[in-house]
């Protein structure tokens, strides 16, 4: 498991802005459309997001120039939407559950899931904790499906199952981010005692649960 401190994660973050990165994943039109057809994603799917990214339509219509521009990955760096977003926003996705007072200071990422034997059963995209709580963070592009919840499930049940040293001997929790959510996705995953958290302009959002909502300790 790779930690950063909270200072380094921040310093690293600020090394990036939303269109270098955004930039780094497309090398062509092409590219976008192929893009959007694996998301299932409309049009006006890119247009909300865009939106809600702050972005403005003259942003959208330049990005096909930056794009053709763009002959190699920036800095080397090969990611897709679920990285950007994890790339961007990981140092800072601990301080968004101060409200609770857990306190998350320590950042884990792509931690693996190893069973008895060894072999590699999942892995966690993002891993925060204290000295007392874990907190297990999915990332999707777009969370708009129940089952995308479901497999979040299945991967809490492992953690559990299988924990890795950081989560040894602590209160795990779950949460899921989201460029978008839909309304059918936030409320089931709420049921199901996750944190949700959507990208917000150039941020990232804990959306607030509601009034009945309990985080589940798996």
């Amino acid at each position: 498991m790779a930690e950063m401190t909270a200072q380094e994660a921040a310093e690293w973050g600020k090394t990036l802005s939303f269109e270098t990165v955004w930039a780094a994943l497309t090398k062509s039109g092409e590219r976008i459309d192929k893009l959007m057809e694996k998301s299932g994603k409309t049009e006006e799917s890119m247009n909300r997001l865009m939106e809600k990214s702050g972005k403005t339509e003259e942003f959208i219509n330049s990005l096909g120039e930056k794009v053709d521009r763009v002959t190699a990955n920036v800095g080397g760096l090969n990611l897709s939407m679920g990285d950007l977003i994890e790339t961007l926003f990981a140092p800072h996705l601990g301080e968004k559950f101060d409200v609770y007072n857990y306190n998350l200071k320590r950042i884990f990422n792509r931690v693996p899931i190893y069973d008895d034997n060894s072999r590699l059963r999942s892995d966690i995209d993002i891993l925060l904790s204290n000295t007392t709580v874990c907190m297990a963070v999915e990332v999707k592009r777009w969370l708009e499906r129940t089952d995308q919840v479901d497999e979040h499930i299945k991967r809490m049940q492992l953690i559990r199952q299988y924990p890795p040293a950081e989560v040894k001997g602590k209160t795990l929790l779950g949460a899921i981010v989201g460029a978008v959510v839909t309304p059918e996705a936030r409320e089931y995953a709420e049921q199901n005692g996750f944190y949700v958290l959507e990208l917000m302009g150039e941020d990232v959002r804990l959306l607030e649960p509601s009034n009945d909502f309990q985080p589940k300790e798996w």
